[in-house]
């Protein structure tokens, strides 16, 4: 009988435990990470473009991705050219998936992407 009650209240425990562990949620993004969400594209069409191919991998470190805003990191790419950075979207190149996830971009909102996402603006 002792065993069973001691069973109980040991298990007790531990759903206890493990339920307020879920309760914390996540520690939150990293400042520059968090910064990155905020940031669109003033046009709309091409604030719809950006979340829809753009923003899962710019706005999340983790995916090594050129953070959205993050000047020091795409100035070296900055440097390479636009033309450059366009072919890079366009055949993809390194996680860059091959247009970006944009089947239906050109070149020209390839740029406008590119340009808004260095300078978040």
């Amino acid at each position: 009988m002792f065993a069973l009650q001691a069973l109980k209240i040991a298990l007790s425990v531990l759903l206890l435990a493990l339920l307020s562990a879920c309760g914390e949620g996540p520690q939150g993004a990293p400042p520059a990470e968090a910064a990155s969400r905020v940031l669109q594209p003033a046009d709309p069409e091409l604030a719809q473009v950006y979340q829809r191919s753009c923003a899962s991998c710019h706005t999340v470190a983790a995916t090594g991705a050129p953070l959205t805003g993050d000047a020091a990191a795409w100035a070296p790419r900055l440097d390479k050219g636009m033309d450059t950075l366009v072919d890079n979207v366009v055949n993809g190149f390194g996680g860059m998936p091959p247009f970006g996830l944009c089947m239906d971009c050109d070149a020209a909102q390839f740029e406008a992407l590119t340009g808004f996402m260095a300078t978040g603006q």
